[in-house]
Formats: C-alpha cells, sequence, structure tokens
C-alpha cells in the first residue's frame, strides 16, 4: 500500500504544486476569483489520481478485490500525501518569493466589498479581519494548516466517491459442506 500511496500522492501533489507556481506569480493579471477557480480545477484533476490509486491497489496489490474500508484507507492517504505536497509548495512561495500576497489579497476583499455596496462598519470589520488573518499567517504551522485544508476537502470527497465506486467484495465459493444433498433412489 506504501508504494501505491507515495507514488500516486506524489504525483497529484506534484501536479497542484506546478500549477501553483506557474499561476500564482501571475495572480495580478489572472485576478483573485479566476486563480481560485484555476485552483481548485487543478485540485479535482490532480485528486482523480485518488481514484487511479484506489483502482491500481485493488487490481495490482489485492487480487482484484477491495472493500470500501481499504479502498477509502488508501484514497485518504493519497490524499494526505498530495495535500503536504500542496502546503509545502506554498510555503516556499509565501515565505520566499511573495510575502506581498496577503496585502495584495486583503486589498482585494476591501475593495470587492466597497464595489458591493458594503456600509464602512461593514468594511471595517473586513480590514480588521484581514489584519489578523495575516498576522495569524505569518506563523508558518499555522499558515501550513490553514493551507492543508484548502485541498483536503475536495481530495476527501473524491476518495468517498472512488471508494464507494471501486469496492469489490471478495466472491464466496461454495465449501464441500454445502453441497446440496444428494437423494438415493432405489
Amino acid at each position: 500500500m506504501k508504494k501505491t500511496v507515495l507514488t500516486f500522492g506524489l504525483i497529484g501533489g506534484a501536479i497542484m504544486a506546478a500549477m501553483m507556481f506557474a499561476t500564482l506569480p501571475f495572480m495580478d493579471k489572472i485576478g483573485f476569483d479566476k486563480g481560485a477557480i484555476i485552483g481548485y480545477t487543478t485540485m479535482i484533476l490532480a485528486f482523480m489520481l485518488v481514484f487511479f490509486g484506489i483502482r491500481s491497489y485493488r487490481e495490482n496489490v489485492n487480487d482484484g478485490r477491495i472493500t470500501f474500508g481499504r479502498a477509502f484507507a488508501v484514497g485518504i492517504l493519497i490524499t494526505v500525501v498530495a495535500c503536504v505536497c500542496y502546503v509545502i509548495a506554498w510555503e516556499i512561495l509565501y515565505f520566499n518569493f511573495m510575502p506581498d500576497f496577503l496585502d495584495k489579497y486583503s486589498s482585494y476583499v476591501i475593495e470587492k466589498a466597497r464595489s458591493s455596496g458594503a456600509s464602512q462598519q461593514l468594511i471595517e470589520a473586513k480590514l480588521q479581519e484581514m489584519k489578523s488573518f495575516k498576522e495569524m499567517y505569518s506563523n508558518p504551522l499555522i499558515n501550513a494548516a490553514i493551507t492543508f485544508t484548502e485541498p483536503f476537502p475536495v481530495g476527501l470527497i473524491i476518495t468517498l466517491i472512488s471508494a464507494a465506486i471501486l469496492r469489490k467484495k471478495t466472491t464466496a465459493t461454495p465449501s464441500d459442506d454445502a453441497q446440496p444433498a444428494q437423494v438415493q433412489v432405489q
């Protein structure tokens, strides 16, 4: 199971990390709304590897059979590995190349609130919320925990669906005791 989990988890994580490295530097041009769409679409595509990982485990390791529980375990472990790769990529980008990301994001959130006609009180509350978030986000452990929660729900849903689709129960083989009784004719 370890080889399957690492192989498919690392490939899924590499897909998410590659897309992050490719798109985040251009967030000013892409925009935060389109960036979120690109990001979550990439997550869905990357987490398709959960399905293929469970299927690979079922066919190559488990002789074509897998229970929902084992399929879920394989899938969620693949998800965790991919999410860890995503977190590592974000930590590298955020702390080394994009330390102003939250300033830009805060400006975007405040401008969006203003353009939607929010009251000054609501705008001030959003501003305080973003300041608090920025302070919290400066701690790498909290940053990593928050970042982990971005792709994990997507992976969890795909794991549940994949485990349900791919489960194959053991086919029962009749035992010698279950032979039909023979009738003797005299």
